[in-house]
């Protein structure tokens, strides 16, 4: 028993070591990231059409015998030198593919915006933007100004698609709302159109310890609900009908995108599966981005854009570090979650 006991101890000693690093690491990392965005980034554009076309010939090869193979591979020796005398290939529209992966604070609009402007620099008239989408929302003035990104596109006449493989909630339907059409598949989560809002309150804490809080405004509604502060039933009843007006700008706004909605059945904060937003007409279609993928590239030559921001050696060193703590917590530790409806 003293054994267990001993190892009992030195495991929680080891946790508490752990976690604490891994507290320090990130608090650095999070103080990096609200300073000055550390260098500008660069574009970066693949042709993976190439790469798919590619990968489908190496696996067509593999399933051949010797005979088969010899033939297949003279067959495409021809095509290939048939294409190469050809003076005026063959032009196929353009299908750009970006991919948006949001958090929180929507902090991944800095390479949108750079990815979408590069994009409308070169797009014609009949090439295509895929953005695969994945977010479960954030804060308003982020995924507003991410959604107006999308937009950007269509007022350039450019047409967007929107692919959801796991979620696009709240913030994240906002955004893809504005896109032409919407693919989900059959298991994402799809629509959240509602505002939430919450905040500890440790005023009985601080009284209870005689600290007094001092907050002075000038204006009435200044501020409304506060952390420290003894909070009023008309601060409450202003923080309320502030969360009332974002829900109306937020419903109007899908509107504006979605007029086949019945934005009234779907506005409750609720969120859906892909089959079921698909009854709603939350989206269009049910389908994964691989497949429309796959579909598109018999007609479209596709190029993958992304845009990434260099980061300094610091930043690399601190992400990194807390990363492999994360792993190590990860491991000794179990978690669930459960979306409920």
């Amino acid at each position: 028993m003293e054994f267990l006991y001993e190892y009992g101890l030195f495991v929680a000693k080891a946790i508490t070591i752990v976690v604490a690093i891994g507290l320090v690491i990130g608090l650095i990392v999070n103080a990096a990231s609200k300073g000055k965005v550390s260098g500008k980034g660069e574009l970066y554009v693949d042709n993976i059409s190439e790469d798919i076309e590619d990968t489908i010939t190496d696996l067509k090869r593999s399933l051949l015998n010797k005979d088969e193979l010899k033939a297949f591979d003279k067959n495409l020796k021809k095509e290939l030198k048939k294409e190469s005398k050809n003076k005026e290939p063959e032009k196929r529209p353009k299908l750009f593919v970006i991919s948006f992966d949001g958090g929180v604070y929507a902090d991944e609009v800095e390479s949108l915006r750079e990815e979408i402007s590069a994009i409308i620099s070169i797009a014609q008239p009949e090439d295509k933007v895929l953005i695969k989408l994945e977010s479960p929302g954030g804060v308003v003035h982020g995924y507003g100004l991410a959604s107006s990104q999308i937009a950007r596109l269509r007022n350039a006449n450019i047409e967007v698609i929107a692919s959801v493989d796991k979620v696009a909630a709240s913030g994240g339907y906002m955004m893809a709302c504005v896109a032409n059409k919407i693919i989900s598949a059959p298991f994402a989560i799809i629509g959240s159109i509602g505002v939430v809002a919450q905040l500890p309150n440790f005023n009985k804490l601080l009284k209870k310890h005689d600290v007094e809080i001092e907050q002075h405004t000038a204006g009435n509604f200044k501020r409304t609900l506060t952390m420290l502060g003894e909070n009023t039933d008309e601060a409450r009843e202003k923080f309320k009908q502030e969360l009332a007006d974002t829900h109306i700008l937020f419903k109007d706004f899908v509107s504006e995108y979605r007029p086949q909605l019945d934005i009234e059945k779907v506005s409750t904060g609720e969120h859906w599966y892909g089959k079921q937003a698909l009854d709603l007409k939350l989206v269009d279609e049910l389908s994964t981005s691989d497949d429309f993928v796959l579909n598109a590239v018999k007609d479209h030559t596709l190029y993958k854009v992304e845009y990434k921001i260099k980061q300094k050696l610091a930043e690399k060193l601190g992400v990194a570090a807390a990363a492999g703590i994360s792993s190590m917590v990860s491991k000794m530790t179990t978690w669930s979650f459960t979306a409920n409806k």
